[in-house]
């Protein structure tokens, strides 16, 4: 056989791979969201915000992102995790090159009078060498999947960074809209405290002139200590939702830090109308099919493995007992020594890894299905939330100013002795529950949005093919 024959053939093989085509599994999800009495109706758009910073329209929350982006230990650990894989795919790719190592080496050995049968002698050998070890031949392409896995992986776990980020970004905006929230819960209960006790005080003047009875100082008693309770609540939620922000931003936040008011517009609004496919956009499905991917270029190792395996050492230098003769003519030597393995017996166990390959591919069928399956439902949820809570809102805005008038014509009516102070009583409890339900619905319609934002793969650009190409860029 021709001393080229064997590399050429390997460079003929070098992209012959056992591995299955690959072919996107069916969407298991509905191609369109749910329609009826919930859902906004509109035609499809394709020009949408597609970035958190034209998404959120509040300064404070926009900066505390930005610390957050570069503060966080959670993502931090999450890039880290990237670049570990990415060191694991060179490893990995550079298994598919030759190996070419320069080595030098001396001895200096004695020899006693016994082994030489006469005086004792000292043996001297130096040597220096080039050459490659032990370079596999991959002639059915288990390297080549292995390394396709390597970056598959990879490429996976960037997908994993970047749901860690978006993760990221619906956290903090959920503890500082909830944070917002509490501390208007906290002013608006101060404000009902201060009015009761001013009403207390009215009740217990009226008291000591016998205009009123004894029951009448007990509830508006009742009333204060029930505001003061709401007081204390809301001023230990608004310290925590703080301390969990500042968690999430990775520094101490301003308690008193300048921000938009909850009922302004925070958050871009999203337009109806959506097509089903933005999914495919969503880190956490990008991810599984990569994962997916990857485990179909595991089944061409497995399957490689049944076939014979060639590996080369072969290396060329010289030797010479003494070191200044070392590279003199005459002193060259090489070495060639093919070596081939094949499997004949291994009581089952390339079969069984094969048949694992197998199933783990399987396995991440179903777990990209699902992915999309869960990303419809949180998308449909979100649509749902949109579609509804306006109306809420608007509902729960009328209540309240109906309580207000109720309330103004209550407490009218107390101070002239018309009423009594139980329905003035009554006006400032209905009053301050529809205040804090509109606030609570406030805060409810943002964490919605958020949750949509977030379930959309943190925007709403169009979606990209996301089929595994060797010939992409790959990282260096």
């Amino acid at each position: 056989m021709p001393r080229t024959t064997l590399p050429l053939l390997a460079v003929l093989l070098a992209g012959c791979t056992l591995a299955p085509d690959y072919q996107r599994p069916a969407s298991p999800a509905p191609a369109h969201y749910p329609e009826g009495a919930a859902y906004q109706r509109g035609p499809a758009v394709t020009t949408l915000p597609g970035d958190w910073q034209a998404v959120f329209h509040d300064p404070a929350l926009r900066q505390l992102l930005a610390v957050a982006m570069v503060n966080n230990r959670d993502l931090r650990q999450a890039v880290l995790n990237v670049e570990a894989y990415r060191a694991q795919y060179r490893i990995q790719r550079a298994e598919l090159l030759p190996k070419i190592a320069a080595n030098a080496q001396g001895t200096r050995q004695y020899l006693p009078r016994r082994r030489t049968g006469g005086a004792g002698m000292i043996s001297a050998q130096q040597s220096a060498t080039v050459g490659i070890s032990a370079y596999e031949l991959d002639l059915f392409g288990r390297l080549r999947s292995l390394s396709d896995q390597a970056l598959l992986n990879y490429l996976a776990t960037d997908e994993a960074r970047r749901s860690a980020e978006l993760s990221l970004i619906t956290s903090v905006a959920g503890a500082y809209l909830t944070w917002r929230a509490d501390q208007e819960l906290l002013a608006l209960s101060q404000q009902t405290l201060h009015a009761d006790q001013q009403s207390l005080g009215l009740t217990q003047r009226q008291r000591r002139t016998g205009t009123v009875s004894a029951l009448d100082q007990i509830q508006a008693t009742t009333r204060v200590d029930s505001s003061r309770a709401a007081v204390a609540r809301y001023t230990r939620l608004a310290a925590q939702d703080l301390n969990q922000l500042q968690r999430l931003v990775g520094m101490p936040v301003r308690d008193d830090l300048p921000a938009m008011a909850l009922a302004d517009e925070q958050i871009a609004r999203l337009p109806a109308g959506l097509p089903a496919d933005l999914l495919q956009r969503r880190p956490d499905i990008r991810q599984a099919e990569y994962q997916l991917q990857a485990a179909n270029a595991n089944i061409g190792a497995a399957r490689a493995a049944f076939f014979p395996s060639i590996s080369l050492t072969a290396n060329a230098g010289s030797s010479s007992r003494e070191l200044s003769d070392l590279f003199d003519a005459g002193s060259g030597s090489w070495l060639f020594q093919p070596q081939i393995n094949l499997p004949l017996f291994n009581a089952g166990s390339l079969r069984a890894s094969l048949d694992y390959a197998k199933l783990q591919k399987d396995i991440q069928v179903a777990r990209y299905e699902k992915s999309i399956q869960t990303a419809f439902q949180e998308v449909a949820d979100g649509l749902a939330a949109r579609g509804t809570y306006q109306d809420q809102l608007q509902a729960q805005r009328d209540l309240v100013a109906a309580s207000q008038r109720y309330h103004d014509l209550a407490e009218n009516r107390y101070r002239n002795g018309i009423d009594s102070s139980l329905a003035f009583l009554d006006a400032q409890r209905a009053l301050f529950s529809a205040q804090q339900g509109l606030i609570s619905d406030r805060l409810a319609q943002l964490l919605a949005e958020v949750n949509l934002y977030a379930a959309l793969g943190g925007g709403w650009e169009t979606p990209t093919n996301l089929t595994y190409q060797r010939s992409a860029a790959l990282p260096k």
